[in-house]
This record gives structure tokens, sequence and C-alpha cells, in this order.
């Protein structure tokens, strides 16, 4: 098999590690709030294993691209773009996890690989995905 090299390209590295922490974040916060009502710094630090420093500080970015608003102190809510962003990433990763776990990956194993894989699998992939789960729930 043939493979292509890999292109060094430091700036692309850090847009998409900075779109997967939104992508992380927007999806941690709804979650939160689905499940407890509110989304707080604390909560999204236990949640992420991060400080509520990095929280903060990743907040800031979050609001300065529109997908939250908040107040200090308070709690944390999804601008509509954060809310699309929220239920795309949640599908891109319920999609990645179905597709790992009909390959007979076990449901634990499918849903924390999923965690890295939902970011780099292209939107041709995640079709793709979808379509083999569309063929195969038809069986």
């Amino acid at each position: 098999m043939s493979r292509t090299p890999l292109a060094r390209n430091p700036g692309r590295t850090r847009q998409d590690h900075s779109e997967e922490t939104a992508q992380d974040y927007v999806e941690m916060i709804a979650e939160l709030i689905e499940t407890t009502g509110e989304a707080r710094v604390i909560d999204l630090a236990r949640r992420l294993g991060v400080t509520h420093v990095t929280v903060s500080r990743t907040l800031q970015r979050l609001r300065r691209a529109a997908l939250v608003t908040f107040l200090p102190y308070r709690s944390i809510f999804l601008t509509a773009a954060g809310r699309r962003l929220a239920e795309e990433a949640r599908h891109r990763h319920e999609v990645v996890v179905e597709f790992l776990q009909s390959l007979g990956v076990p449901a634990t194993v499918a849903n924390s690989d999923a965690e890295g894989l939902e970011h780099h699998v292209s939107r041709e992939t995640l079709e793709a995905f979808e379509k083999h789960l569309r063929a195969r729930r038809r069986r």
C-alpha cells in the first residue's frame, strides 16, 4: 500500500485543535444543561479534567466566537450557533460510536475511541458511516 507523506502545518494543527476544543466544550455545556439544568465553570473543569483557569480562558475564546454567553460566577449558556455546534458534535460522536460498535468494538471502547475520531473524520467518511449503518438496520 502506498502512503502519502504527512504534510506538516503547525498552523493548521493548532486550528484543528482549537476547533476540537470548541466542540468538546459546547457538547459538554449542552450535556450539563440537559442533565443538571445549568453549566458552571467548576462543573466543566471537573468533567473535562482541566483547571477552572483553563475553562475560563477557553470560555473567553468561545464568547469571542459567539458560541457562549455568561457572566462571572454565573451559569454558561450556548448561543444558537453554540447549540448547533453542540448538536453537530453530538451527532458525529453518536455516528462514530454506532459505526465502531457495528464492527464489534465494545461500547466502552467505542465511546472512548470516538472522542478522538469524531473530530478528524471527514464529512464524506461520516456519510459513508451513516450509509453503512442505515443498510445494516434494514437487514
